[in-house]
């Protein structure tokens, strides 16, 4: 059962991978996510963060049978998921430039 679970998790994260690679170098970005990402490239950089937490928790959590590893392990991936949820937050936010609505 742990392999079925590693394998699922490590091919999501390849689809992840691939999705953001797609992000950075060409600025393609899904097309349910176009209207509300701005800055695909940063976009991207958050998806490789979270496929590589997701790599992280897979090996970690899966693989490992030291305890002090296997904590480590997956708390250092819960981290760079939570890194790259922020990215990608931060991704989606306009520049700061706002517009003035002129009173008429």
């Amino acid at each position: 059962m742990r392999l079925y679970l590693g394998i699922s998790v490590i091919l999501l994260a390849v689809l992840i991978a691939a999705s953001g690679i797609a992000a950075l170098t060409r600025g393609w970005v899904l097309p349910t996510n176009r209207k509300h990402v701005i800055r695909p490239q940063l976009y991207g950089w958050g998806q490789l963060v979270i496929a590589i937490a997701l790599c992280c928790q897979a090996a970690f959590g899966l693989m490992t049978n030291d305890l002090d590893t296997r904590q480590w392990g997956t708390l250092t991936g819960s981290v760079l998921m939570v890194t790259g949820i922020l990215v990608i937050a931060v991704s989606r936010r306009a520049t700061g430039h706002r517009q003035r609505r002129s009173a008429q």
